[in-house]
């Protein structure tokens, strides 16, 4: 096993290809080691030079809608009135707090995700 710190892009791509060679490797064995080793600091540097951050609360809403074949009619619960609903959706009225709780507890979407400004 040869690893060595990933520190550019490039490290990174030898990190992959090493990566593909030991994928699939049983559990327990010197290539599981290395895939583990190779997935934390891949990971590493991913988080530090590509940082994801939460998602945008109305692209969070419409993917949980995506996801559960909700229509606007099936926010109102959550959201209010469909002129409400329709306003959220369409960036024209920011989530209220209240809103904000009832989505996360009806519809289960992180509160990082509603509450996020972009």
């Amino acid at each position: 096993m040869t690893i060595k710190p990933i520190r550019c892009d490039a490290d990174l791509h030898t990190a992959f290809k090493q990566l593909e060679a030991v994928f699939q490797a049983p559990a327990g064995s010197e290539q599981a080691d290395e895939r583990d080793v190779l997935v934390t600091l891949i990971e590493a540097y991913e988080q530090k030079h590509y940082p994801i951050g939460p998602a945008d609360p109305v692209e969070a809403i419409k993917f949980r809608m995506e996801q559960q074949n909700l229509t606007p009619k099936d926010l109102e619960p959550y959201i209010g009135s469909s002129g409400r609903v329709s306003e959220v959706l369409n960036r024209k009225r920011r989530l209220s707090l209240q809103m904000v709780k009832k989505l996360h507890v009806g519809l289960r979407i992180p509160f990082e995700s509603l509450l996020a400004t972009g």
